[in-house]
């Protein structure tokens, strides 16, 4: 058994990673060619924000920072001497609709939380600006199907911030189910969960801001990990709620397991929490199996098949999801993380929380096949 060679990471990932990507030419003053940068401007100045987009922008091949919004002047203070920041591109919550005259910047990406998804994802659109969403993309499928509507009207892109969708082995993950490598996926399992041990009054478990709890926040992974998984989208799911600190997590779920039925027999599992330490996807094949675990931090993930480990260079996933949608809206590459994916996602959430109110029972989940699925 030996590891998956550079060569099969480069077929692999051809047109997804920027090494594998011909940047979009144009002449400067000295006659030159250079690459195409968008502006992008943040919208909040929070820890994924601060320690994750921001110095991932400063890699990025096709993007840059150009613009940021806040409530905090201090924060903008502080990011405008950090990143050269003029004053022209900085604005709070109200002046936010001035950004539409703003040329430097091209896209707003949505960090806030999961309440003022859509507010700022419209505003944006309606400012003539593409969004990047972040996850989950909203407080329910109504609200998602305003944010792509508001987009549609206004012809700009939507993305939602999915960053696994651009990473190698998970990408290597949708190549296997793809071209069946180890035939038809016969059961895929999911976990994603961490301990909160931190302030509970953070915005995370206050269900207003963040519209539910463990399965809102690191349960979409386990979601996504499942469908990419196995290649198709769930008719059903039965779930169940579980709680051992009911004290901590007073208005928001804790720990969530539910269990999918795919099209063609395949068999789900997915575990949530904000009580537990999990991270792992793993698929059984009619010849074989694949597993990720580490499967969805920032990374460096770990991947092993029947055959043998997966071995693929580590960049930052926030780079690698940033340039891939500004390749999107430069060249028409596929959109990895469409907002038709980000709505799927909230179709399945919903039906968790309805089989979970309704006892365990199973609801049909009635998605077209392959909705969803980006590029």
């Amino acid at each position: 058994m030996k590891p998956y060679s550079r060569r099969m990471f480069n077929t692999t990932l051809a047109g997804g990673l920027l090494a594998m990507g011909m940047p979009l030419p144009l002449t400067g003053q000295g006659g030159g060619s250079q690459v195409k940068k968008l502006g992008v401007a943040l919208v909040g100045l929070g820890s994924y924000s601060t320690y994750q987009l921001a110095p991932a922008l400063q890699q990025t091949a096709y993007c840059h920072l150009a613009g940021i919004v806040t409530g905090t002047p201090q924060k903008a203070r502080q990011w405008m001497q950090t990143y050269g920041i003029g004053a022209e591109h900085v604005y709070d919550y109200d002046s936010f609709d001035r950004i539409a005259a703003d040329k430097a910047i091209d896209i707003v990406y949505v960090v806030l939380p999961n309440s003022m998804h859509a507010e700022f994802s419209i505003r944006a659109a309606k400012a003539g600006k593409h969004v990047i969403c972040e996850k989950p993309m909203a407080m329910n499928v109504g609200e998602c199907d305003a944010i792509m509507a508001a987009c549609r009207e206004a012809g700009v892109k939507l993305g939602v911030g999915y960053r696994l969708h651009s990473e190698p082995y998970t990408r290597e993950v949708k190549r296997l189910v793809r071209e069946q490598a180890f035939g038809r996926v016969r059961f895929v399992g999911a976990d994603a969960a961490y301990i909160s041990a931190g302030n509970p009054d953070q915005w995370r478990l206050d269900k207003s801001l963040s519209g539910g709890g463990a399965l809102m926040n690191m349960g979409v992974y386990a979601i996504q990990s499942c469908i990419y998984g196995c290649g198709k989208n769930p008719v059903s799911v039965s779930a169940r709620e579980f709680s051992t600190r009911p004290d901590y997590f007073r208005d928001t779920d804790e720990t969530i397991t539910a269990q999918f039925e795919f099209p063609g027999g395949t068999v789900g599992q997915m575990m949530t929490s904000h009580n537990a330490q999990a991270n792992r996807l793993y698929a059984s094949c009619d010849r074989g199996w694949f597993e990720l675990q580490p499967a969805n931090n920032y990374g460096p993930l770990s991947g092993r098949t029947s055959e043998g480990p997966m071995s693929f260079p580590h960049e930052s996933q926030q780079k690698l999801q940033m340039d891939d949608f500004a390749r999107h809206i430069l060249e028409g590459t596929p959109n990895r993380a469409p907002g038709e994916m980000g709505k799927r996602d909230m179709v399945v959430v919903e039906a968790i929380y309805r089989s979970i109110r309704e006892g365990g029972k199973a609801i049909p989940i009635d998605l077209p096949e392959g909705y969803g699925m980006g590029g």
